[in-house]
């Protein structure tokens, strides 16, 4: 599937923002009022007796009408803008389509970075944040070679298993999604600083908190669900039985999403959860890449990318496509080389990035993805 990227008019965007300001709103409430109300912008200036129609009851009808008095909704979106932040509500066709499947779906998750048709094809790769050197080894060569398959690998930014799988796609110039259980102005842990901008020019940062919200304990278990709704299955390099990972992993099962786990030493407590997943068949073992891909039926993605890039729409994509290589190569260059103006490569490489062909890198420079 390719993303047609028509967003929510931005009036009515402002409104889904400021209510993804309200934490006492959820899913369920946000069905109440999409239902009740013809629009967002209706709902958010209806009176209390409209919004207990609705649904919306005690304390957290009294939430949302003390929160109206400190949010302005223009204000909201603007502060998205400034950020480059982007929102996208569950009514988007940009949002994610596997994450519109999941039970609890967030109404509204913000990106930085892209979404693109390639990141159809998503395993989440999760693991310990005290990885041993047979767990960093394992995440690093299972992340790259899932990258190098055209596979988008997801994961949670955290130390450990999650940082080092980041890298590992990073450096070998594939797509990662991050999933923070924070809002997108605030990157944790701190010392990922900038591993997230790097994820955010090859991928996005995604998270359902507002801008503004701070990192707690229980926020992480919920982001987890995203991660899980974003992919096609979950990969768990090292962890304990009580574990992050194995709760993502639990998340996964009740999700209908396939479940990986390497094994590991039976001497190891970062391998009680994996070994254990395994055990009592709740994870395919995984010793090999080629263990994931075929069993989600990936073994041809990056076949099938190749075959999009022999085959392009037209032959003004052709014309462009001819120029790019795995080396960054600007847009006034493939503008002189291809002897197209500049609009019409602008938006022939959108298209193709689009399709998940090319990439760009930074600073309107593209590269041809593998």
């Amino acid at each position: 599937m390719c993303y047609t990227i028509e967003p929510v008019d931005r009036e009515e965007l402002q409104y889904w923002v400021a209510f993804g300001r309200v934490p006492q709103l959820g899913r369920a409430r946000f069905s109440l009022l999409e239902s009740y109300f013809s629009s967002m912008r209706e709902a958010w200036h209806a009176p209390s007796a409209s919004l207990q129609q609705a649904g919306l009851r005690g304390s957290v009808l009294s939430a949302l009408l003390a929160a109206r008095d400190g949010i302005e909704p223009e204000a909201a979106m603007e502060e998205l803008e400034r950020a480059g932040v982007k929102a996208l509500t569950w009514s988007d066709e940009a949002y994610p389509s596997r994450l519109r499947e999941i039970y609890d779906k967030p109404p509204v998750i913000y990106v930085r970075g892209k979404l693109v048709s390639a990141d159809e094809w998503c395993v989440s790769l999760v693991g310990t944040r005290r990885a041993t050197a047979y767990g960093r080894q394992a995440a690093e060569e299972l992340a790259r070679e899932l990258a190098q398959n055209g596979i988008t690998v997801v994961s949670g930014l955290a130390r450990g298993i999650d940082t080092i799988a980041h890298k590992a796609v990073v450096a070998a110039g594939g797509r990662t999604l991050a999933v923070l259980a924070c809002g997108l102005d605030t990157i944790y842990p701190p010392e990922n600083l900038r591993l997230a901008h790097e994820i955010a020019e090859q991928g996005a940062l995604v998270s359902d908190y507002a801008l503004g919200t701070r990192p707690q304990a229980q926020f992480f278990p919920r982001r987890n669900r995203i991660m899980v709704g974003l992919s096609l299955g979950v990969l768990v390099v090292e962890g304990d039985v009580k574990s992050g990972a194995l709760i993502t992993a639990r998340q996964a099962l009740d999700e209908n999403r396939e479940v990986f786990a390497v094994p590991g030493s039976i001497y190891s407590p970062g391998s009680r959860g994996t070994n254990w997943l395994i055990q009592h068949g709740q994870a395919k073992l995984v010793t090999k890449v080629e263990d994931v891909l075929e069993e989600l039926n990936l073994t041809m993605a990056e076949h099938q990318m190749e075959m999009q890039e022999a085959l392009p729409a037209d032959e003004t994509e052709a014309g462009v496509l001819q120029f790019l290589s795995s080396e960054p190569m600007h847009i006034d260059e493939v503008g002189r080389a291809s002897g197209l103006t500049i609009d019409t490569v602008s938006s022939t490489l959108t298209t193709l990035e689009l399709k998940g062909i090319v990439r760009e890198v930074g600073s309107m420079s593209y590269v041809k993805i593998r």
